[in-house]
């Protein structure tokens, strides 16, 4: 029920609007009240208000919204698993009071501000830092790659404070913060991208995340982002697999549809493959997170599995299309030029497969 409400939901409101979007480099805002009314935002956390649907469910919602395209899984993606989650987890009972019921509904958003242009795969090395000032602290520092930077009500930075990682909330129309949009992206069109500057933003006490301390704490949000990321390159995959499917069995030449030919069967079979297989993997991670049992090593293999299978079943689907593979009338296109984000994005496949070789030598490569 809740993957054919959210198909529907994509199908009749999302689809007919997104390709302008994607051409134009913006997104559609107005479906962001519509994803809090179905329960879409945070769907899977628990607590007075929040929806607390299981996390198998919860992957099906971001197959869903990114069999759409991968701009509205990632606003979900970032809205829930990130901002909801880092509050939800780290924060005081009245940041809770405040910023959940708002988040949830789509009434305000959120952004989760933690890379930097010159520390991506090493968040510990960031240079943004925080100083004790009167009654609460000043920020100073820059933020790139931020999804729903500019349209944020609300930001979760993480800054050194007398050198340990911490969390703070800062709100929009905060003295001294700014966004810039990054418009010369080439990936994920259809999504605000963000850098956010920070030239001394006061931030009071109450709006320090207090049980968020050290780089554990941002990176344990990133393990449940990580997981939604991975359920929705599965979507896309579906999506671009089954857009294939029915442009080789339309397609004739030679006086004959060219799905009836070997090469094009033998590739339709590779992507069904993957498709399969990242479902399989997939929903037992989904058991996992509900048993508990789920850890960081967990969600990296499944996000880099599923995005570069991703990536490989996108490509193949651009190539059965032809040239209509990167025309604006079919949707592959978009997804071939959003793979690239996804293989890359929160941890690069490379990243991702050094904390899993940690976990099974015991022995981290990054130091």
């Amino acid at each position: 029920m809740t993957r054919d409400t959210v198909r529907k939901f994509v199908a009749n409101e999302f689809l007919p609007v997104v390709g302008e979007h994607f051409r134009t480099g913006t997104f559609p805002v107005s479906c962001i009240p519509r994803l809090g009314e179905l329960g879409l935002l945070g769907s899977n956390l628990s607590g007075p208000g929040l929806p607390g649907i299981n996390n198998v469910a919860y992957g099906l919602v971001m197959q869903e919204l990114e069999r759409g395209d991968s701009g509205l899984r990632s606003f979900a993606s970032v809205q829930g698993s990130l901002v909801m989650y880092a509050i939800l987890t780290f924060g005081s009972e009245a940041q809770k009071q405040k910023w959940l019921p708002l988040l949830c509904a789509g009434t305000a958003v959120g952004c989760f501000a933690l890379t930097e242009a010159d520390h991506g795969s090493d968040p510990d090395g960031m240079k943004t830092k925080a100083v004790r000032h009167g009654q609460g602290y000043l920020l100073n520092g820059s933020k790139m790659w931020i999804t729903s930077g500019s349209i944020a009500d609300v930001a979760v930075v993480w800054a050194k404070l007398d050198g340990v990682i911490r969390g703070f909330l800062v709100e929009k129309r905060t003295a001294g913060l700014s966004a810039h949009d990054i418009k010369s992206k080439l990936s994920m069109r259809a999504s605000i991208t963000s850098e956010l500057v920070m030239e001394d933003v006061q931030v009071p006490d109450e709006n320090l995340l207090p049980k968020a301390e050290g780089l554990k704490a941002p990176l344990h949000c990133l393990t449940q982002g990580r997981y939604g990321i991975a359920w929705g390159a599965l979507g896309a995959a579906m999506a671009c697999f089954e857009e294939a499917l029915a442009y080789t069995c339309e397609r004739k030449q030679f006086r004959k549809p060219i799905a009836s030919f070997q090469m094009v069967q033998d590739l339709l079979a590779r992507m069904i493959a993957n498709i399969t297989a990242s479902q399989c993997l997939l929903v037992r991670m989904g058991q996992l997170q509900a048993e508990g049992k789920l850890t960081d090593a967990h969600a990296s293999l499944a996000k880099a599995f599923t995005t570069s299978k991703c990536r490989e079943t996108v490509a193949w689907a651009r190539e059965l299309l032809g040239g209509n593979g990167i025309a604006a009338d079919y949707n592959v296109g978009r997804f071939f030029a959003d793979a690239e984000a996804l293989y890359s994005y929160e941890g690069t496949f490379q990243i991702q497969n050094l904390i899993l070789g940690k976990a099974i030598t015991g022995f981290s490569a990054f130091v």
